[in-house]
């Protein structure tokens, strides 16, 4: 089998320089440009810690996406945690929730990505994310629970990222949200923007609202509210009847010129999934540079690919990266292949789950 094409020395390098461009990005920030600064050391240090641990055959990631529960207060169309993941039952207890967040940063995790359901459902994880501020969380969130309240709360920690999701238009995004909701959202970004909070937004590409995610007048809209941080998500039909989400090959192709063009043009940060994953050697899926943990626990190649031979109830995080499922993954880079229509490794799920069916499983 091919060996993975993702090089851990390109990704951390990669990795720095976000960093030190978000820093630039946050030089009129005085409080956040210094939570950077000690970001850009933390990655240093969590760099080195992963190479000694993967001298000794562990492959430590410096990403964990972390979705930390299945609730949600919306019940948005297409969304693929609930077509994945869609047990409300049995989620990891807050003290859990800790020790996973503890023993990653022992590890040599650089920073963590907080997904749902909605996250902010779980509000211990503010106390987690305030106790580890070397960790910058990112958190995809619906904006809807962001009170006046947690805006005094995050206004002292730097270190939390959060991404508001919208879908272009106020029609557009209440289509798919529910009525009101892009107002609302819009409101928050404005309170967030006045207390000089970091936030950014996440949009999710769509054949249908292509034209307005990507147009320069909808960009500006959204920094004057205040948004620093945009990631562009290509959309992956994991529900039955939105095949036709899915972007055309010639708005797909016109991704990375359009990424340049703003980056040029706007005082702010831009990252595309998974176009920006090519640069650095192809899907960062399965411990190349991320993996997934679920609100149950089970450790994933990916949100994407919702298969495990490991629960962290039952084994350490250090034990779970000795996956002999995520090491076939890696060992098979063609089932990670970006071929257009969203994440790979759910196009080709059958052969993942012979995969998984096939693993060694972990050593003991």
């Amino acid at each position: 089998m091919t060996k993975t094409r993702v090089d851990p020395a390109v990704l951390n390098r990669a990795l720095r320089i976000f960093f030190q461009d978000a820093l630039r990005v946050a030089l009129t920030n005085p409080s956040q440009a210094f939570a950077f600064v000690r970001t850009l050391v933390w990655l240093f240090q969590s760099a080195r810690r992963r190479s000694t641990w993967q001298r000794e055959g562990i492959r430590v990631p410096p990403i964990i996406i972390f979705s930390v529960t299945n609730q949600c207060n919306l019940a948005c169309q297409g969304c693929y945690a609930q077509s994945l993941h869609p047990n409300p039952d049995d989620e990891l207890d807050p003290q859990k929730l800790e020790e996973i967040t503890e023993e990653a940063k022992q590890l040599g995790v650089s920073f963590f990505v907080l997904t749902g359901g909605e996250p902010f459902l779980r509000r211990e994880i503010l106390d987690i994310m305030a106790g580890s501020p070397q960790l910058v969380y990112i958190v995809f969130t619906n904006g809807l629970l962001i009170d006046e309240g947690m805006i005094a709360r995050l206004r002292n920690m730097r270190n939390v990222v959060p991404l508001l999701s919208l879908e272009g238009t106020p029609q557009d995004t209440d289509r798919r949200r529910g009525e009101g909701t892009h107002d609302f959202v819009l409101h928050t970004m404005e309170n967030m923007r006045r207390k000089a909070i970091f936030f950014g937004t996440s949009l999710t590409l769509t054949r249908s609202n292509y034209a307005t995610l990507t147009d320069h007048a909808y960009i500006q809209t959204l920094i004057a509210k205040g948004c620093r941080f945009f990631l562009f998500v290509d959309y992956t039909p994991t529900q039955p009847g939105t095949e036709e989400w899915t972007l055309t090959p010639e708005q797909r192709q016109r991704i990375p010129e359009l990424l340049q063009t703003f980056r040029k043009t706007f005082p702010a940060l831009f990252i595309a999934v998974p176009w920006d994953e090519m640069d650095v050697g192809g899907c960062l899926s399965s411990g190349r540079g991320f993996i997934h943990i679920n609100a149950q626990g089970d450790v994933e190649p990916c949100p994407f690919a919702p298969y495990s031979d490991a629960n962290l109830k039952d084994v350490s995080l250090k034990q779970a990266l000795r996956s002999g499922f995520l090491e076939a993954i890696r060992q098979t880079p063609k089932l990670s292949k970006y071929t257009g229509d969203g994440c790979a490794l759910w196009k080709n799920r059958q052969q993942v789950q012979a995969l998984l069916k096939n693993s060694r499983g972990i050593p003991r």
